[in-house]
């Protein structure tokens, strides 16, 4: 980590909580990068590993969410630099079993119905994200091929990936952006393009 200006963390089918040597790297480097005052931003298994690495609990969600669904903001996302002006609710789209409890200190942004913590903020540099901002049709029509039921029996309609595929490019270009331009100083050739 000493030599990155940053700590981007993604998704991923295995658990924060697996005794992986790759989770432990990852929690390793997360550890880092706070301690260094880097910034980071987590999306879905990359949140859950922020949270658990800043001492918070993972756990198995109630219900696994996964396809489409209701994302509200909360009455700090309007003061945040990444959400100000988003009115919500907004559709996002979910792929996911397990959830976490909020890290000491972190302003809770975004929540839904089936997942209290969808979006939190520590400081002014480290984010997560529960919902997947970064998919695209294309994604979502493999990860439904890889996964039988795509994804849980919860998801009992077919998901259409096109259904609100636009406006969750619009929110990755917004919401992706500003987190950009918050480390863009120290982040070369940080782009908001998808």
């Amino acid at each position: 980590m000493n030599e990155a200006d940053a700590l981007i963390l993604m998704g991923g089918s295995m658990s924060a909580n697996d005794n992986l040597p790759f989770i432990t790297r990852e929690i390793e480097y997360i550890r880092g990068a706070v301690s260094g005052g880097k910034p980071v931003l987590g999306v879905c298994l990359g949140a859950q590993l922020i949270a658990k690495t800043l001492g918070a609990r993972v756990y198995a969600n109630h219900v696994k969410e996964v396809g489409w669904a209701p994302v509200t903001f909360t009455d700090s996302a309007p003061r945040d630099p990444l959400f100000t002006g988003l009115a919500g609710p907004e559709v996002i789209f979910h792929w996911h079993g397990e959830t976490f409890d909020l890290p000491s200190g972190a302003e809770l942004l975004a929540s839904s119905v089936a997942c209290r913590n969808q979006a939190f903020r520590v400081s002014d540099r480290i984010y997560g994200l529960q919902f997947h901002l970064e998919v695209t049709p294309a994604m979502i029509v493999e990860w439904c091929r890889e996964d039988e039921a795509c994804g849980a029996p919860e998801a009992r309609q077919p998901i259409d990936p096109y259904a609100h595929a636009a406006r969750t490019g619009e929110l990755a270009e917004t919401i992706f952006g500003r987190w950009c331009s918050l480390v863009k100083g120290q982040i070369s050739g940080c782009g908001a393009s998808r």
